[in-house]
């Protein structure tokens, strides 16, 4: 293949590795990933698993003479059952398209994030993503119903099948949804759908401060079953409004914003909302605020959370991606802010994420004065010290893109060494020679 070619497949959208695959193979069927998979292990090569390229832990990333294996052909959907509710996709699969096939069929698939429009299956199943819909709907784990995978000495595993009850000894398919493709490949996935929700509706919300946001969220909880509950900073929602032209929510700029989204499915639905949205105000929590009314309306208060990735792109921001115990999120983001702003206070933070399942978006932005390896250098330093912070809220230092080569050092932050020692001896079994997506998530 051409360099750039070499270039493409060979990272994902971090930006802190320098690619260098050796060759790139896009194979279109079972067979073919399984002949792949044989060669390498004959020869010991290692295999880098490339699908939509849109993970941020470079999981993805070709750096050591590698092969990487892109999913792009194996992109099929079949053996849809309306009684099951199940589809059969192949690992590159893009996730929208999954998405507009269950609308086809009258049904849903709720898994869903800003890269929906270029993430694929199998890259979705290997992370175990996450997205804007976890309080409700949980991770990609909930919605994988059977797997087919080519473990590291070429050999077809088919587990679970579609089954929703099988208690016949160890759901081998859990070890290989979050696994990062370091235990095999997975070249086919049966998916749940779902029911599809009815009359979404957002508010959002612009609170004082991240106490005020936890407030919201617990008053809503208490009365409405919510779809997703999102947050953002005043400063990542102000780079959205220069960036994508979209106006302002609503008059009155605040600290931070939650984005709340529901099925408003009566007048008794709306009435509620708007009872707390009022609850709210008088309770100091809430300084202003607006609720969808059109779909367009919505649509737009949609975009001022998910163009934040896509508008901070050219600052090449290093993004942690953390989570803790919901309670806890008000003290621990208090915290790794006070460390970040006073050890490099002239780095801007870009705080934003799945507030309603734990998960912050850390994300610093490279100042122009400073070169990559220069910032990348500070930036693990401050990598450090939020992990020690993670580490005392027994949080995860990854919640949704993964380990890959950028969190590896800090995985002991929240696995013991007795944890990751088992891990390796999995690894083994599954992958003798090493060569599934080598040197992610830990060294053998």
């Amino acid at each position: 293949m051409d360099d750039d070619s070499l270039l493409k497949y060979g990272r994902d959208w971090t930006r802190f590795h320098d690619p260098a695959p050796f060759a790139v193979i896009l194979p279109s069927s079972v067979e073919e990933v399984q002949a792949i998979v044989r060669f390498a292990c004959e020869h010991t090569i290692g295999l880098v698993p490339s699908g939509g390229r849109t993970g941020l832990s470079a999981g993805a990333v070709a750096m050591n003479g590698e092969i990487v294996v892109a999913f792009d052909r194996m992109n099929t959907i079949s053996d849809f059952s309306a009684i099951d509710r199940t589809v059969v996709c192949g690992p590159g699969v893009i996730t929208e398209q999954l998405q507009h096939f269950a609308e086809e069929q009258g049904l849903f698939y709720p898994v869903d994030f800003a890269s929906s429009g270029s993430s694929q299956v199998g890259g979705n199943i290997s992370t175990n993503a996450g997205g804007i819909k976890v309080i409700r709907y949980g991770m990609t784990r909930d919605w994988v119903a059977g797997l087919k995978v080519v473990t590291g000495t070429g050999e077809l595993l088919e587990l679970n099948g579609g089954l929703v009850k099988n208690n016949t000894g160890y759901d081998l398919r859990q070890l290989f949804i979050g696994g990062e493709g370091t235990l095999g490949f997975v070249v086919e996935a049966t998916m749940r759908l779902a029911r599809p929700p009815q009359d979404l509706t957002v508010l959002m919300l612009g609170a004082e401060d991240m106490n005020g946001v936890m407030s919201i969220l617990e008053s809503f909880q208490q009365k409405i079953d919510l779809t997703a509950f999102e947050f953002f900073s005043e400063q990542a929602l102000s780079k959205v409004i220069a960036h994508s032209g979209i106006p302002r929510p609503f008059e009155t700029p605040t600290p931070f914003y939650a984005l709340l989204e529901f099925e408003c499915t009566s007048e008794a639905v709306s009435d509620t909302a708007m009872e707390l949205f009022e609850h709210c105000m008088e309770q100091g929590w809430v300084l202003d605020g607006v609720m969808s009314q059109t779909l367009s309306q919505l649509e737009n208060l949609w975009r001022c959370r998910e163009d934040i990735s896509e508008t901070i792109t050219r600052w090449t921001p290093y993004k942690n991606d953390i989570s803790v115990v919901v309670s806890k999120v008000p003290a621990f983001l208090a915290e790794i802010d006070d460390v970040v702003s006073r050890e490099y206070p002239d780095f801007e933070i870009i705080w934003f994420g799945h507030i309603g399942d734990g998960n912050l978006h850390l994300n610093i932005l490279k100042p122009d004065t400073l070169n990559r390896e220069e910032f990348l250098q500070q930036c693990n330093r401050v990598s450090k010290w939020v992990f020690e912070i993670v580490q005392k809220y027994g949080g995860s230092v990854s919640a949704e893109h993964g380990v890959g080569l950028l969190k590896k050092d800090y995985l002991t932050y929240t696995r013991s060494e007795e944890e990751i020692a088992l891990m390796r001896g999995v690894k083994a079994v599954f992958d003798p020679k090493g060569i599934m997506n080598p040197g992610k998530v830990f060294d053998l």
